[in-house]
């Protein structure tokens, strides 16, 4: 298999997408890896595994009407293999394996299928020190960008996934681009505080827009950055509620069509205005677990 992925909006040709299968019971708080995860644990609310179940096959689907090449992970019992974009990444040809949390480490064996199909080389585990997950990278081109979580607290953070040691070994792993990073606000406790990857907080979408949520910025000058590399007239802000209801963690099968999560009227109407296709699924169980459709695909080639 020849990997491809030089950005976020390209024409998709194959992806990799998460299974709710076997899920497993509702975790103890003690389990749970984020703070709006502890909030459906406690209210009695967590998603139930058959209707996760139909959300993701409503957006099989969607990749089968656009003659996508979908992968699946075998399933492991009682597991939650939903949000394969955590385990793994692409760059260009390369495929990034994640340091992920331990109890987490089984997911990539499930795709084993995929990665037999890849030349071994082009197979990259990053040093033991450097933590990362995809929900963190974005290649936009010539740039890569990164969310990460640089403060001396890092190791207090559950939801601190990217330190500034990936960042540095991203940039010694593709020298002729350039790696920016930005520091992301944290919160265990509070999950309109916390913004758990860059893309809770950040998406390109289209030719030339982004979607952003300030406050999910703990630096105001990397937020201005962002707005300033899209052009202020480009960028779609989203509210600390729909950052709350992951509007930013939408998915791009090309630069016209995305699909999104059908509850997210005004985003959806703002990108039809710009002239995209819109496929509407349901995915608000899902986005239970803080991680909507971004985090439960893994792209492996764009045109």
């Amino acid at each position: 298999m020849k990997l491809h992925i030089n950005n976020e909006t390209s024409r998709l040709r194959a992806v990799v997408l998460g299974t709710a299968e076997s899920n497993g019971p509702v975790p103890s708080l003690e389990e749970a890896y984020d703070p709006k995860s502890r909030e459906h644990i406690m209210a009695g609310t967590y998603p139930k595994e058959e209707d996760m179940v139909k959300e993701i096959g409503a957006v099989a689907e969607v990749f089968k009407k656009y003659d996508v090449k979908v992968f699946r992970p075998d399933v492991i019992k009682d597991y939650n293999q939903i949000f394969t974009r955590d385990i793994a990444f692409v760059i260009e040809d390369k495929f990034i394996k994640s340091n992920i949390l331990p109890d987490r480490d089984q997911e990539i064996e499930a795709i084993h299928d995929v990665l037999d199909q890849i030349d071994p080389d082009n197979i990259i585990s990053l040093p033991e020190e450097a933590h990362i997950e995809g929900g963190d990278v974005m290649p936009m081109g010539d740039y890569i960008f990164v969310g990460t979580y640089k403060g001396k607290d890092y190791k207090d953070f559950i939801t601190a996934r990217t330190n500034i040691q990936a960042v540095e070994a991203l940039q010694n792993m593709f020298p002729e681009k350039k790696v920016v990073s930005f520091s992301l606000k944290k919160s265990n406790t509070v999950a309109k505080d916390n913004a758990l990857h860059l893309d809770c907080c950040f998406q390109p979408v289209g030719k030339n827009k982004a979607i952003i949520y300030k406050e999910g910025f703990l630096i105001e000058e990397e937020y201005k950055w962002l707005v300033n590399f899209f052009g202020k007239e480009n960028v779609y802000e989203i509210t600390r509620d729909e950052m709350y209801d992951m509007n930013s963690n939408i998915f791009s099968i090309s630069e016209d069509v995305v699909i999104s999560e059908e509850n997210f009227t005004r985003l959806n109407a703002w990108l039809r205005e710009q002239g995209i296709t819109v496929e509407e699924v349901p995915y608000a169980e899902i986005a239970k677990q803080e991680g909507l459709l971004r985090c439960s695909t893994l792209p492996l080639i764009r045109d």
